[in-house]
């Protein structure tokens, strides 16, 4: 009996590898085909495809845990009780931001040398803070706020840690810009591949897509210590401070003397921050208002959740689209390229206010998109370009957490604005025309007399 039950189980057995091999094949090929994608150039001996990867785990964390929290606060209620939902929502998280985001870029600042620790305990309190929201999503109880904004503190303490780190892992046949570009193309990718697998974890229970979310951190937080030693070397760096060139600091008291700063910026670094900060503004504007807005009144002929998710698509493609011509663009004139982006979606935005209905909407945010990749990806390339090596790290750090209190400051008028297209994208405009004002004027003076300082990238 045993040696019939060997030969019937010998030929299953086999069988049963042989639809294993056939069934993992496809799984192998797409991690291989990732692999050599993200380790391309020399992105992979450098330690930049390990930060790729990362990224890329860190989107798709992200975005479960937004699907969770935009069934419970947004889509479970009346638009009326959901507007005071958000409006709490922003209150409990994002004010408190305002005061915190100032405090995340000095605070890691002074921990150079726990890049790795720093960015591998974001990733833990989310894995930590998902698993106590998913308790409270269902019955959307004042528990959720406080957790959601430890979420949003880590998220963003993250992505100021990682954008300090990029130029730790630049291999030398990759500029910084192009590098950038790469990280955030793969965070758009897993975003995408990431919200469907959201979608469907959430027809399981509100809490699911959360649990996803801490099994995804929890990984995040293992590739975060696997990163190179060298994330956590500060040799040669100092701490910056973004002040204006030293012909404008005279007769001004700029802080103690010989504290670090950044001497040697000049123009183009400050008006590309204005700009940047102007386009930011705009995205946490539109996430807002185009939310509630669609809500009430759809675009022709689909419903509210259609409506926003095809916006919300336009928006995806458009950056996705923004960051591949940044990384085609290389370092060619960032300071006009800025202030283009900057013009052009100042005009849509007017066309938009003029002309409002629901092809404008999907034009506003698609360009949107692209001009918020386009204007930091070239504001990336002007920090190369202008700030020492010394500093460089540091200035990374200070102008992502300036960039990202923008985008609150955006969220927040667009959830007080009253819900009127023409109202919403005039505003919009009158931000933007602010922000244009102050920046466009600046940086096409300093493309045209070139930058004052020795070239550094």
């Amino acid at each position: 009996m045993g040696a019939i039950r060997s030969a019937e189980g010998g030929p299953l057995r086999r069988t049963a590898r042989s639809a294993g091999r056939v069934l993992r094949a496809p799984f192998r090929c797409a991690a291989r085909g990732v692999r050599r994608a993200t380790h391309a150039h020399g992105a992979g001996e450098s330690g930049l495809g390990k930060l790729i990867e990362l990224h890329a785990v860190n989107s798709a964390g992200d975005v479960l845990i937004t699907i969770a929290l935009a069934s419970t606060v947004f889509f479970s209620v009346p638009t009326d009780q959901a507007r005071g939902r958000v409006a709490l929502y922003l209150a409990v998280t994002m004010a408190p931001f305002v005061f915190l985001a100032p405090v995340i870029g000095p605070l890691l600042d002074r921990v150079p040398h726990g890049r790795r620790a720093a960015m591998a305990s974001a990733m833990l309190a989310r894995a930590l803070l998902a698993l106590m929201m998913s308790g409270a999503v269902a019955s959307g109880g004042l528990e959720l706020y406080p957790a959601a904004l430890g979420v949003l503190v880590a998220s963003k303490a993250y992505g100021v840690v990682r954008s300090a780190v990029v130029p730790r892992l630049l291999p030398p046949r990759i500029a910084l810009v192009k590098a950038n570009s790469r990280v955030t193309l793969g965070g758009l990718l897993a975003t995408g591949l990431a919200a469907p697998l959201g979608g469907a974890l959430h027809q399981l229970g509100p809490q699911w897509p959360l649990y996803g979310a801490c099994v995804v951190f929890a990984f995040g937080t293992y590739l975060s210590l696997s990163l190179p030693h060298k994330v956590d070397s500060a040799k040669g760096e100092a701490r910056a401070r973004l002040a204006a060139p030293e012909s404008r600091r005279r007769g001004r008291w700029w802080g103690r003397a010989g504290a670090p700063g950044l001497r040697t910026v000049g123009a183009s670094v400050l008006h590309g921050l204005q700009a940047n900060g102007a386009l930011r503004m705009l995205s946490g504007f539109l996430t807002f208002f185009l939310a509630f807005l669609l809500r009430v009144h759809p675009l022709g002929g689909l419903s509210p959740a259609f409506s926003l998710g095809f916006v919300a698509v336009a928006a995806g493609a458009g950056n996705a689209l923004g960051t591949a011509m940044a990384a085609l663009l290389r370092s060619r004139g960032p300071e006009k390229t800025i202030a283009l982006v900057l013009s052009v979606t100042l005009g849509t935005t007017i066309v938009a206010a003029v002309l409002f209905g629901a092809f404008m909407v999907v034009v506003v945010a698609a360009v949107a998109g692209i001009s918020q990749a386009l204007g930091k990806q070239s504001l990336d390339s002007l920090i190369q370009r202008d700030v020492p090596e010394e500093v460089r790290t540091s200035a990374f750090a200070r102008s992502e957490t300036l960039l990202q209190m923008c985008w609150v400051v955006g969220g927040a008028i667009g959830i007080l604005l009253p819900l009127n297209g023409v109202v919403g994208m005039s505003v919009a405009a009158a931000f933007l025309a602010l922000g244009a004002a102050t920046a466009v004027r600046g940086l096409l003076a300093a493309a045209r007399r070139g930058s004052p300082h020795p070239r550094v990238a």
